[in-house]
């Protein structure tokens, strides 16, 4: 009997952070994080091969992605300009609003546009969408950060991966779904609803009480301080430079593959019902275990080594891939590449973000994790716009994510390299700190 209480009460200590106001807030965040991101991925990867365009032609579409790459140089915008009217509101919660507003224009607009008729119109619509989306993720991240306390940021990002999750398969699937009864233009219109999650939790939760004024600023010399504070602040750092090219390397190989599964599903003959059941279906229900999972290594293992052990099992979810190409058309092998790379994800989702999160100095958390979310995905965006679809054409799919996979281990090898440094635990801000109110002594 005792012992049947000592699980009961081990099972609700486990679920108890989980269901905490903040992470909970992180969750509905992440929902509208992820819509914006899947209009413009796989989803309008389907649009534009069912239309008829070339594999070159999709692939090059994925350079929209740059445009969250670039979020930094507007991120200290977010930061510090006080919005008319709005901002009575606080700073986070008045752009919250403004942003999710912009989304859901973004997104009515490329709802309206029509691949077949004007290309270069489409990719107008869908780099207005990555603009939108990039510039409410700058918002949601810095939101979400200052909500959390610092014992909660392995539990949040968990929480935010898992909203991210539901909203960008929830988005992609009704999408699908829609678009084969009431075609992609009212399928895109209808998707617009899912940024509002985040403008209600923003009115519900108001202003993070970890949010931190930076220095007025008033004159053109304030302006140029609060853009280059936060990469001088970061730099300052001991082990900075290196942590830079950790963030810039450790995501290459899987940015590369992740962006061109869907073609792969498409030349191996899946129809879009196949593609909902498993890389949706499949991989929605592997990547939400994943995420629990991850939480469970997070504080089991700590942040250092549940960030090594993610990196490993990124790395060889790419090599599934590559077996699943050889293989050819199965259902089962579909299924278990699929699941075995959304599980390793969703533990990265939550080891990783944690630790980016960690990274952030609460003067400037809009501004430096902007950096450092657009730094992690660059390099790999960069590679799959511009070479992924004419390597596969070269080299067929079976080498091409032998390469992503040998891509993954840089990333590995110096990450534990800084581990053995004792870089990781020195390059941390003070959102890793700082519990709220008043800065940490």
């Amino acid at each position: 009997m005792t012992d049947t209480i000592d699980a009961s009460h081990g099972w609700l200590d486990a679920v108890k952070p989980y269901v905490q106001k903040a992470p909970l807030a992180a969750f509905f965040l992440g929902v509208s994080s992820g819509a914006p991101f899947a209009m413009i991925a796989a989803t309008l990867t389907t649009r534009l091969a069912q239309d008829g365009i070339d594999k070159k032609a999709v692939t090059a579409f994925t350079l929209a992605f740059l445009v969250y790459n670039l979020k930094w140089l507007w991120a200290w915008i977010v930061d510090g300009v006080r919005l008319p009217i709005l901002g009575r509101l606080g700073q986070r919660v008045s752009w919250l609003i403004l942003a999710g507003l912009f989304v859901m224009a973004a997104m009515s607009y490329l709802a309206l546009v029509d691949p077949k008729t004007s290309l270069v119109q489409t990719a107008y619509a869908a780099i207005l969408v990555g603009v939108a989306g990039a510039t409410y993720d700058i918002v949601i991240d810095a939101y979400r950060i200052e909500l959390l306390k610092p014992e909660q940021l392995g539990v949040g990002s968990g929480m935010s991966q898992y909203g991210w999750r539901i909203g960008s398969v929830a988005a992609g699937s009704l999408a699908l779904v829609l678009a084969a009864r009431i075609g992609w233009h009212g399928a895109y219109l209808a998707c617009a609803a899912f940024a509002l999650p985040a403008m209600l939790t923003g009115l519900i939760m108001g202003e993070p009480e970890r949010h931190r004024e930076p220095v007025a600023r008033r004159g053109v010399g304030e302006v140029m301080a609060s853009i280059t504070g936060p990469l001088v602040e970061f730099f300052q750092r001991r082990g900075a430079l290196l942590v830079l090219l950790f963030i810039l390397m450790h995501k290459i190989g899987d940015t590369l593959a992740n962006l061109t599964f869907r073609l792969l599903f498409d030349d191996m003959g899946y129809s879009n019902d196949e593609i909902a059941i498993y890389d949706v279906g499949m991989g929605f229900w592997a990547y939400l275990i994943g995420i629990f999972v991850g939480g469970i290594f997070y504080a089991r293992l700590g942040m250092k080594r549940s960030v090594l052990l993610s990196l490993i099992l990124m790395c060889i979810s790419n090599f599934s891939f590559a077996a699943l190409a050889a293989l050819g058309k199965s259902n089962w092998g579909m299924a278990g590449a699929i699941g075995f790379e959304n599980f390793a994800s969703g533990i990265g989702g939550v080891t990783v973000v944690a630790y980016f999160s960690a990274l952030c100095d609460l003067r400037f958390t809009a501004a430096q994790y902007a950096l450092i979310s657009a730094a992690a995905s660059i390099v790999g965006r960069f590679l799959t716009g511009t070479t992924a679809g004419a390597l596969i054409e070269r080299f067929g799919y079976v080498d091409f994510y032998l390469f992503t996979t040998a891509l993954a281990v840089p990333g590995i090898l110096l990450f534990w390299l800084m581990m053995r440094a004792g870089l990781i635990d020195a390059s941390v801000g003070t959102a890793a700190t700082e519990a709220g109110g008043q800065p940490a002594a």
